[in-house]
């Protein structure tokens, strides 16, 4: 089900307010060059910054404009189980096509509280679920045995979003949760080894800026044309690297979608912009692989 690119959606902001008509560009021009679907409001959406008014009509949107072309997956998580249950019906009644739930972040609970919140929100919604773990920014992550666990226990729990940066969690996933259950990388440099040893894509920060470029490594690693992939691997890896550590994600995406002049870089605080010395370092690598103009 989640085999391929699905891009984790930056939220225009223009006046420090949705800017919608970029928003539905920016979903048109990512379904047109391949990708498999969107995620709305995740990391790269700035979710923390955005009211609840907002979450939920920025996930109405990207329904209403991938209109069936694509998935829409909608972030869905948060630290209170209260609260992810209720965003992730909501999400349900907006027509989104599966859910991604981030591990609880700050409160940092046991593997049995993360059981716990994961089960509750299985049962509270029909929806296919992906779980996310990401333990540099949670400070815990998503256990093996508590992935399978949840598997056996919530049929819904579908697939893991792993960005724990290692290729052997990624052999234990595929080991310990038999199919139908699904591993996608969520980092974009780490999608090729990750998919080397089970993992059917990635969901990418990167395809906001080159869709048609991830999709069609990841179509080549589907389709066993491995040199293919590796070629777009080694070609793009300094833009993401670049998109890792020049600063915290979204902020190089989104000054990237700024210098092609895809949206206005706008971010809320507490994100800044980046200083004058990483943007160049950016532009040069963006006019170095052609994607915006010298």
């Amino acid at each position: 089900m989640f085999a391929g690119v699905h891009t984790a959606l930056v939220t225009p902001f223009k006046g420090g307010d949705l800017d919608e008509e970029s928003f539905r560009k920016l979903i048109d021009n990512q379904i047109e060059n391949g990708v498999s679907g969107v995620v709305p409001v995740g990391t790269t959406g700035e979710s923390p910054t955005l009211s609840h008014e907002e979450h939920q009509r920025v996930i109405g949107l990207a329904v209403e404009q991938t209109a069936g072309r694509g998935l829409v997956i909608a972030g869905t998580g948060s630290n209170s189980t209260r609260e992810a249950v209720s965003l992730t019906q909501a999400a349900e009644q907006a027509g989104a096509d599966a859910a991604l739930l981030v591990a609880p972040y700050y409160n940092k609970p046991s593997q049995e509280g993360l059981f716990e919140h994961f089960k509750a929100v299985a049962e509270a919604t029909a929806l296919p679920l992906v779980l996310y773990s990401i333990p540099g920014r949670c400070g815990i992550e998503i256990g093996v045995e508590t992935t399978a666990r949840l598997a056996a226990a919530c049929p819904n729990v579908r697939a893991m979003k792993e960005a724990g940066g290692n290729a052997d969690r990624v052999s234990q996933l595929v080991d310990a949760v038999p199919d139908p259950f699904e591993v996608v990388s969520g980092d974009d440099s780490l999608t090729l080894p990750f998919m080397s040893v089970g993992a059917v894509g990635v969901i990418s920060v990167a395809s906001n800026l080159i869709p048609a470029q991830m999709a069609g490594m990841v179509r080549a690693v589907l389709e066993g044309r491995w040199e293919e992939a590796r070629q777009v691997h080694r070609k793009y890896y300094r833009l993401f690297n670049a998109f890792l550590k020049l600063d915290t994600n979204p902020v190089p995406i989104k000054t990237a979608l700024g210098l092609a002049r895809m949206i206005e870089p706008g971010l809320r605080r507490p994100l800044v912009g980046m200083d004058d010395d990483r943007i160049a370092e950016l532009r040069h690598i963006l006019t170095g692989l052609e994607i915006i103009p010298s």
